[in-house]
């Protein structure tokens, strides 16, 4: 009888249950303008060149906290703009604390779950949660399990609909993540782990979502390149957003901005 190691056993295990999940029927492939991603650097210099980078024209905040969270593979570098021009315009903006996030999203969350509470703490006032892509889907499973710290969500890009449409080339990336997975890139990912197979919270948050109180906005954009508009958006069309950028590019779009103020200000009951 053949001996294999502990590392061996787990790799031969692996290589086994991926098969079982090559199909997912809660992802589809959408053949969005992935080319027009190229061109988010001039998202970013339109921002710098409108009133609304130097928060001029919108409501300023009042050091309500907010915590920003990035997308999939990226990580808070991309998020440093936003997290500065929103500490200008009077918010207590918070980082993530993610370098790349590329690990298991069950895994992410509940990790920004603690911070999320820290910060709550700290600040003695519910916390504003915007999340960028996954980012925004990690941040809707965090409301979904602490509602009662968190005052609002802003999706911007984030194909949270229990049938995600994106590019072939990011799902495809993320298969091979997980085919790779090592213990600085995606160490806790499973051959299921994102996919309606999946158990886990964050899954079951996404395919059968808990009504909350705290209401949850989404910016979205037909030019979207890596993810369908139509999977980033609420239900409610009172809560939706439309700008004119790119996925990338919604982290540094003064449209974008502009509507991220107006979220944050907008008085719910």
């Amino acid at each position: 009888m053949t001996q294999y190691s502990e590392e061996e056993f787990q790799a031969n295990l692996f290589e086994h249950l991926k098969d079982a999940f090559e199909h997912d029927p809660a992802i589809e492939y959408s053949h969005t303008p992935l080319w027009r991603e190229f061109v988010w650097p001039k998202d970013w210099l339109t921002l710098r060149c409108s009133p609304v980078f130097y928060g001029f024209g919108i409501p300023r905040g009042n050091k309500q906290p907010v915590l920003l969270v990035p997308g999939f593979m990226s990580g808070d570098l991309l998020m440093l703009e936003m997290h500065r021009w929103l500490s200008r315009i009077g918010y207590d903006s918070y980082l993530s604390g993610i370098v790349w996030n590329t690990d298991c999203p069950d895994k992410t969350s509940r990790q920004l779950m603690t911070r999320v509470r820290s910060i709550y703490e700290k600040t003695g006032q519910r916390v504003r949660l915007i999340g960028h892509s996954l980012g925004g889907m990690i941040s809707k499973y965090i409301v979904q399990t602490e509602p009662e710290i968190v005052d609002r969500v802003i999706t911007l890009g984030s194909p949270f609909k229990s049938l995600v449409r994106a590019h072939p080339s990011v799902i495809g990336i993320w298969d091979k993540l997980k085919d790779n997975r090592s213990g600085l890139v995606g160490r806790n990912l499973k051959p299921s782990c994102a996919t309606g197979y999946c158990t886990c919270g964050f899954v079951h948050s996404v395919l059968q979502p808990e009504p909350v109180t705290p209401p949850q906005f989404a910016v979205y954009s037909k030019k979207d390149g890596v993810a369908d508009w139509r999977s980033c958006v609420e239900d409610d069309e009172t809560l939706n957003s439309e700008v004119n950028c790119t996925h990338i590019g919604m982290v540094v779009h003064p449209e974008v901005y502009r509507v991220v103020s107006d979220r944050l200000a907008e008085k719910i009951n």
